[in-house]
């Protein structure tokens, strides 16, 4: 789906029905005489007042500009044809389908999986298991052998121990005997995790079938959930450009001394993490759940902390040393915060398969289908055993036109079910009479002929859906408008780029560095101490040993080729060659010593590109909205419009 550029040109679009003093009918402006409606505007105004991050947008009168420039674009969009184009009109269908799924369900059957799903995240379970693999598709005779040979395990298993057993027979190929851990909800498949946490600790449970074959597992323990934590890292990382550069693990212990001697973590955070993402914020990470990262170390880490504020010692990951502090504990939420995103877990999930049974049986009473099968006696005597090897066809004289039953007012054809069985004969390896085959064929098509018919007529059903679609619709399309008419040709506009480049210089300059050590000490007299040594030309390495000894940290350099934004540098240092004064920094204290300064310099084109083309496209669209005001007259109904701002105060 084109998304890359989708939502920074409708902020968003969707609609919420509300009260205003507007009337439905009022025009708030015309384009080309074709009328917008102000209970539009306002509608999509308060939606988007709490999403928007620039203040000018939402000004009623600078949203009225970005709303206006937006119609006159789907305007221009639909003149040059582009919502008839095969490939718009394949995605809108596509989306469609995809949105359905949100408005398609039963929800008591949805509802009592989800409550079921927030029980299971309030806990977890430590479990063992043993799997024999057998396809889904396997022969009865293949699955009558795996489902023996489990029983046979669950036997032994009972009588010498389920470790020994599981250890003893994993070879895996086709025998898994697996150490789980702990997991909570939406971790395994649903039939697994189902029996999972049905399982008293220190049972073993009854064999089971997922798609994987058969299972036995052992519940070692179970515990409440651990919830979040909101933590803080600082991280030291190998710096390969600078062969002078501590070791990232030396570094971190003297950073870690530092701690310890009292100083501030979220200062030293900002003053030496090379997580430049985080260390601006202090090292602030944010909240971080049990699975939610895949460094087992960092998390492990991260929840053995006990107490606010407690840190932990320095360790190392794949991508390099940490101190972690812990800022809170946060249990799992309540059941309505997390309920809209359990509900979406729910429906991507395997369990999915319950509702949609559930849903099944809703749509047969809705559009009036009988639960009893009409006669399927015609279908049994054009079927073959060549079914079951995939060489079966419809014969040549086949009665298509006939009607099976209809679904609302869709008359659903013998040629639709002939078709459904002809397309699903691959996933018929197993021979069975044909009555049974028939019927289970028919169980399947009626339920797909259903969910799709409701589908199709959902738009009529139901408002907000077709509101979705209806934003969605002109989202797209305003999309496939810029992608042709200002992306792709700005792009490949090499001459414009140039000459916008040119026209343009001193917008792209590199800005002025130096090549510097930083010294940063809690205490002003240390500086003053670095600085006589700097002095007479000692090596940093020198200096350490002379300031700092195996029980206290008081100096730590930072070495780098640096910018005016480098976190190390104060904001007001003089860039310029020698060692400055002592600087107040980041709750720290810091001097530079400023090797040699590199002047600022013009970036050339092949550098600036990527900025060259972004400029040039906002401005080649800024001229190209002049073209289509001039194009479509836009009249604003002044009164509408002035109505429209009183009661959106």
């Amino acid at each position: 789906m084109k998304l890359k550029h989708f939502f920074s040109l409708i902020i968003t679009l969707f609609v919420l029905t509300m009260n205003g003093q507007t009337d439905d009918d009022d025009v708030l402006f015309t384009v080309a005489n074709e009328p917008v409606y102000a209970s539009e505007f306002i509608r999509v105004y308060k939606k988007n007042l709490d999403l928007v991050q620039d203040d000018s947008q939402k000004d009623v009168d600078e949203y009225l500009k970005l709303f206006k420039s937006y119609k006159l674009k789907l305007k221009e969009a639909v003149s040059l044809g582009y919502n008839e184009e095969e490939a718009y009109l394949k995605e809108l269908e596509e989306y469609k389908k995809e949105l359905a799924k949100n408005y398609i369900s039963d929800p008591q059957v949805t509802d009592d999986l989800v409550a079921e799903a927030y029980e299971r995240t309030l806990n977890e379970v430590n479990a063992n298991h043993i799997l024999v693999k057998v396809s889904a598709v396997a022969s009865p005779e293949d699955t009558l052998v795996a489902y023996n040979k489990i029983v046979r395990l669950r036997e032994r298993a009972l009588k010498d121990g389920f470790e020994t057993v599981r250890e003893e027979v994993h070879n895996g190929k086709t025998v898994f005997g697996e150490k789980l851990g702990f997991f909570n909800g939406f971790k395994m498949v649903y039939k697994f995790e189902s029996v999972a946490y049905n399982t008293e600790v220190g049972e073993i449970s009854m064999p089971f079938r997922t798609q994987f074959g058969y299972h036995i597992l052992n519940v070692i323990d179970k515990r409440k959930s651990e919830g979040q934590v909101d933590i803080a890292h600082i991280m030291t990382v190998k710096n390969e450009k600078d062969t002078l550069a501590e070791k990232p693990e030396v570094r971190i212990q003297d950073i870690y001394k530092k701690l310890l001697q009292g100083e501030n973590f979220e200062a030293l955070a900002k003053q030496f993490s090379d997580d430049k993402n985080s260390a601006p914020k202090g090292g602030k990470l944010g909240l971080l759940s049990r699975g939610q990262v895949s460094v087992k170390e960092f998390e492990d880490a991260a929840f053995s902390l006990d107490s606010v504020g407690d840190v932990s010692e320095p360790f190392q990951t794949k991508f390099g040393w940490h101190i972690i502090k812990l800022l809170e504990k946060k249990p799992v939420g309540d059941f309505e915060s997390l309920k809209p995103e359990l509900v979406k877990k729910v429906k991507r999930d395997s369990r999915s398969k319950l509702i949609d049974e559930a849903l099944v049986i809703e749509l047969k009473k809705k559009y009036d289908v009988s639960d009893i099968r009409p006669d399927l006696t015609y279908f049994e005597s054009i079927l073959n055993d060549g079914y079951f090897d995939n060489s079966w066809k419809l014969p040549n004289d086949f009665t298509g036109d006939k009607t099976l039953l209809l679904i609302g007012n869709s008359e659903v054809l013998f040629q639709d079910f002939g078709d459904y069985l002809f397309r699903t004969m691959r996933n018929s390896r197993e021979k069975e009479p044909y009555n049974m085959l028939l019927a289970k064929k028919y169980d399947a098509f009626i339920g797909k002929h259903l969910i799709a018919y409701q589908e199709d007529n959902l738009e009529y059903e139901n408002e907000e859906f077709a509101s979705i679609l209806a934003e969605y619709r002109d989202g797209l399309l305003l999309f496939e408008l810029m992608e042709n008419t200002i992306w792709n040709s700005a792009n490949k506009d090499s001459l414009g780029i140039q000459n916008y480049y040119e026209a343009h210089k001193l917008d792209y300059i590199n800005p002025e560095t130096i090549d510097a050590v930083v010294a940063t000490s809690s205490k002003q007299k240390t500086l003053k101490k670095v600085t006589k040594l700097l002095d007479k030309g000692l090596g940093l390495d020198e200096i350490k040993s002379l300031i700092n000894s195996n029980e206290k940290v008081e100096v730590i350099f930072t070495s780098d080729v640096m910018d005016a934004t480098h976190q190390a540098l104060p904001k007001d240092l003089v860039f310029k060659e020698g060692i400055s004064k002592i600087y107040k920094h980041n709750e720290a204290y810091v001097i530079v010593q400023i090797k040699e300064v590199f002047p600022s310099s013009q970036k050339t084109l092949e550098e600036a590109k990527g900025s060259v083309i972004s400029d040039y496209q906002t401005d080649k669209e800024e001229k190209w909205l002049i073209e289509l005001e001039a194009k479509y007259k836009v009249e604003i109904n002044e009164p509408v419009f002035n109505k429209v701002k009183s009661e959106l105060k």
